[in-house]
């Protein structure tokens, strides 16, 4: 038994391993393992390089009998765990405890007899036949799989370990049900495909006719398998508007055909929840960004291909999502001027409460730098997503205050670096490194040159005095 500080040695160089060394190892260790070897640690090297292996075709990989029950529905598989079940969305983790069911519980000796087939095919090299077996086991698991859900959902849940598994097994009994079809959207679909064609949209449709005349549950789950192989997910909101003779969204978005799109509703509300979970001051400005690159993306895409009704369930939740994202960006906005003022030190002019005027007697704040500089990314880097995110007028008020706020404040910080001394003019120099990088994130690239030269112009003047 290896302590637990060589199995940290052990899988940080597997996990360092090119990938063509590490698809080589894990095939000697899964032969080894079919093979009923007992000298590796098997398991504790496959974890070890599952993280560098996940990308690549299952297809490519040693044909054990787990890998090749799961092609059917490998594009549904998710690794992050959700709050409720998602239809069409798999949990990874669900997977082996839905082996386990299926081949110890609802098909033992069917499961056993294929998994032998597929050890020998393997052992011997004929990875083509391995596959054609396993297409003849999904029909068979999937159709007892549903039968046992049905008969007995809860003890089903109990055996598997919880009603979410037993949720995904719904969704893993439908799609191998249909195993061979939706290998044909997969041959069909190499990924990325970067364009659903017109050929490619009719392919998709005969294929979801052929799956509705043998396993109509199974019918929606063709646009879901479709969508994970596309460049752009949401073209596989073309396949349910071809099938529903609709352009709008009223009827699919509330039957089984708009299965995608709920997909890609939930891939939206996540980015949304996520943006609303960030808090003031102390945030990732592109963690924020890229959230919100990502709500905008879907959404504008959906409402692209499909016409959205305002009063349909896809509408309704369109526009709750656009206002709660917009909500919170709009303080964002608000806060932005304030952060960037508060970095630039001042002082009130006179003795009887005057304007505030900028103070080059006391060093910048790092704090008050680190939280301006993130939110002049902030403004920054959603100039293009302010329409579509719906805080358009509140970006371009920010960014008009914060830009007037910063040229004022540099006119007065120029004419001070042309005569300050000692450890004023260290602070001066700090602070125009504060506002030569807000002028950047802020303005143009031409701007922030322009500043930089006549920053050194007034350096050098202060010398030659």
């Amino acid at each position: 038994m290896l302590s637990p500080e060589k199995i940290s040695l052990l899988q940080s160089f597997l996990g360092a391993l090119p990938k063509d060394i590490a698809a080589r190892l894990a095939t000697a260790v899964e032969l080894d393992r079919l093979a009923d070897g007992s000298l590796l640690p098997h398991d504790l090297i496959l974890e070890g390089l599952r993280p560098i292996l996940r990308s690549d075709d299952s297809r490519r990989r040693t044909p054990t009998p787990l890998r090749l029950f799961c092609i059917p529905f490998e594009d549904l598989l998710v690794n992050t765990p959700r709050p409720e079940k998602q239809k069409g969305r798999i949990l990874r983790a669900h997977v082996v405890p839905v082996w386990h069911w299926v081949s110890n519980t609802v098909v033992p000796a069917e499961a056993a007899k294929y998994a032998s087939d597929i050890r020998s095919c393997a052992l011997t090299g004929r990875y083509g036949k391995a596959l054609e077996r396993a297409e003849r086991f999904w029909p068979i698991a999937g159709a007892a799989m549903v039968a046992e859900l049905v008969k007995n959902r809860k003890a089903a849940a109990t055996a598997l370990g919880g009603d979410m598994v037993a949720a995904d097994a719904v969704d893993i009994a439908q799609v191998v049900q249909s195993g061979s079809a939706m290998m044909s959207v997969q041959a069909l679909l190499p990924k990325p495909t970067p364009v659903l064609t017109e050929e490619l949209l009719w392919g998709l449709r005969r294929i979801f006719d052929i799956v509705s005349e043998t396993n109509i549950d199974a019918a929606p789950y063709v646009s879901v398998v479709a969508m994970r192989r596309l460049a752009k997910p949401w073209e596989a909101l073309k396949l349910a508007l071809l099938v529903a003779r609709q352009t709008h969204d009223a009827l699919i978005s509330s039957t089984d055909m708009g299965l995608a799109g709920d997909v890609l509703f939930s891939d939206m509300e996540d980015a949304r929840t996520a943006i609303m979970n960030i808090r003031h001051p102390h945030f990732d400005p592109d963690r924020l960004v890229a959230h919100l690159a990502s709500f905008t993306e879907i959404s504008a895409a959906i409402v692209k291909e499909v016409e959205i009704l305002r009063t349909s369930r896809w509408g309704q939740r369109l526009l709750k999502d656009r206002a709660a994202v917009g909500e919170v960006m709009e303080t964002f906005m608000e806060k932005a001027p304030k952060e960037i003022a508060g970095a630039l030190p001042t002082h009130k002019a006179g003795y009887s409460g005057g304007p505030r005027v900028p103070d080059f007697s006391r060093p910048v704040d790092p704090d008050r730098i680190d939280r301006a500089l993130r939110y002049a990314k902030v403004i920054s880097r959603t100039r293009l997503l302010a329409g579509p995110g719906s805080f358009g007028a509140k970006h371009q008020d920010a960014l008009d205050e914060a830009c007037l706020y910063v040229r004022s404040y540099t006119e007065d910080l120029l004419k001070e670096l042309r005569t300050a001394e000692g450890p004023r003019r260290e602070n001066v120099e700090h602070q125009f490194q504060l506002v030569l990088e807000l002028t950047q994130l802020l303005f143009d690239v031409s701007e922030a040159d322009f500043l930089r030269r006549r920053g050194k112009a007034a350096g050098a003047q202060c010398l030659a005095a």
